[in-house]
């Protein structure tokens, strides 16, 4: 399993690269364009407004508020069916 610091890292590069350096060489591709400053706005806000939602997203599920909901009777059967792995 990955961990945490890995995950967070990887994907805000991704997003930091489509935020950040696309609308860099926006800036030197299209210097004669006259929505040049439209493309690197959109490009600036996708980026933020995709990796706020991912973030939140993903430290919800860290914590979920509200776990599975199971009987008594399923939990004893589940611990005398199930095989113990003591590894």
């Amino acid at each position: 399993m990955v961990n945490l610091a890995t995950t967070v890292g990887v994907i805000t590069a991704v997003w930091a690269f489509i935020g950040i350096v696309l609308p860099i060489l926006v800036q030197f591709l299209m210097w004669k364009s006259p929505n040049k400053g439209i493309i690197q706005i959109c490009l600036i806000m996708t980026a933020v407004c995709c990796y706020l939602f991912w973030i939140s997203t993903y430290l919800c599920q860290l914590n979920p508020l509200i776990g599975p909901q199971l009987h008594t009777d399923l939990i004893r059967m589940m611990q005398n069916e199930w095989p113990v792995d003591k590894n």
